[in-house]
């Protein structure tokens, strides 16, 4: 995920976002890309706004949500749109080649449970989704930010946490990837902190990558150059429940 010029500072707050965890790629959408960006976005896309979505009234139903933060190129979402059409799903990235390449893939499936929002994802979180509006929320492969000055521009930090938390519904599955393991440590460190979250392998912390999670060709890359991946499952509890 990627924006031009990030600054030096975050805000939880309903109307400010200082610092970015995404700086926009220079990267051009091909034809085809720019063509689905034209042509299909308003049957998948979904503009921001500050004011929260009906999602029933989006989707034409009433069934459980799922959300992927950062999506890139889509493949994961797009396959688990496809094997799960009993939910309604969500994809949330900046990238506007990536979100070309999902609507080129939507289309050619027919999926009529998909629906995309090419925004920055806090200000998602904080205004354009409901509270307890989503049952299960994917994060596959965040930039990990290697540089140590870097650090404070990753996306699982504790501010980011709570709005996770806020849109979560009690009961729900918070589900990560990395390839970097000094990241994977942080995002396990702190989801561990958050009286919000529950871990679903305290002993270990990580867990065996979930089936419903494809190999996409950047993990298949990682694979060939030997690098490792972990992945990390949180349920949302109740924060009496936490305290208890």
């Amino acid at each position: 995920m990627t924006e031009d010029r990030p600054s030096d500072s975050i805000s939880s707050g309903p109307s400010r976002r200082t610092v970015r965890s995404f700086v926009i790629r220079g990267g051009r959408a091909t034809v085809a890309q720019q063509r689905a960006l034209d042509e299909l976005w308003p049957r998948y896309g979904v503009e921001f706004s500050a004011q929260p979505l009906d999602l029933d009234r989006l989707f034409g139903r009433r069934a459980p949500r799922m959300l992927e933060i950062g999506f890139g190129a889509g493949e994961a979402l797009l396959a688990f749109s496809q094997a799960h059409p009993e939910l309604d799903c969500i994809g949330v990235e900046v990238h506007k080649p990536g979100v070309g390449h999902l609507l080129l893939g939507a289309d050619t499936a027919g999926l009529q449970n998909l629906r995309v929002i090419c925004h920055d994802a806090v200000e998602v979180l904080q205004q354009q989704l409901a509270p307890g509006s989503i049952q299960l929320i994917h994060i596959f492969f965040p930039d990990p930010w290697h540089k140590k000055r870097h650090h404070k521009r990753r996306l699982i930090q504790p501010e980011f946490v709570e709005l996770l938390a806020r849109v979560l519904a009690v009961g729900g599955t918070l589900r990560l990837a990395t390839d970097w393991e000094h990241y994977a440590l942080q995002m396990r460190e702190v989801l561990d902190a958050s009286p919000s979250f529950a871990n679903d392998a305290p002993d270990t912390g990580f867990t065996a990558r979930n089936q419903e999670r494809p190999l996409t060709r950047f993990e298949r890359r990682g694979q060939r150059l030997g690098h490792g991946v972990w992945d990390l499952s949180y349920r949302r509890i109740a924060r009496d429940l936490a305290a208890s």
